[in-house]
């Protein structure tokens, strides 16, 4: 049995919050839309059922960390790449060869929101990926460390 790893996934909270994740059965949601390689790799190759997961808000007026869950399911095809009234439509994905993948996600609990700023005072998180000028990627692995760091920030 391997370790489990951890990731930070963001969401905009239009499309799916930390209370829609909450409300949904289960507390399940698929992680739909994912629409760059390395994420989707990241999902593919790397993530495990069990793995933890920061649930981040983004495009918001207070982006940030609002709750921990974690991976569900394994990855398999993303629908919403063959659907052509969705925005995450691929006509160039094809069912016999899909290019987008998703995992499903379950939200674990809410937190107060864990800003940008307050994240990036902590000295634990200097070198976390999702800090670092110019990521824009919606799913960045996170050290045990930093997950560490942030959850006992967030259970105090």
């Amino acid at each position: 049995m391997s370790t489990p790893q951890y990731w930070l996934m963001k969401s905009e909270p239009d499309e799916c919050s930390i209370d829609d994740a909450l409300a949904a059965p289960g507390h399940t949601v698929p992680w739909t839309g994912v629409r760059n390689y390395q994420a989707r790799n990241f999902m593919r190759d790397a993530m495990r059922v069990g793995d933890g997961v920061l649930f981040y808000h983004s495009s918001c007026a207070e982006p940030g960390i609002v709750g921990f869950a974690r991976v569900a399911s394994a990855a398999r095809s993303d629908p919403t790449q063959f659907d052509p009234a969705s925005p995450y439509f691929d006509a160039a994905s094809k069912p016999a060869a899909p290019r987008w993948l998703l995992v499903d996600v379950q939200a674990l609990r809410k937190t107060r929101v864990l800003g940008l700023k307050e994240m990036r005072e902590m000295p634990a998180l200097a070198c976390m990926r999702a800090l670092q000028r110019g990521n824009r990627l919606s799913i960045t692995p996170v050290t045990p460390g930093e997950w560490e760091a942030i959850e006992g920030l967030l259970e105090r």
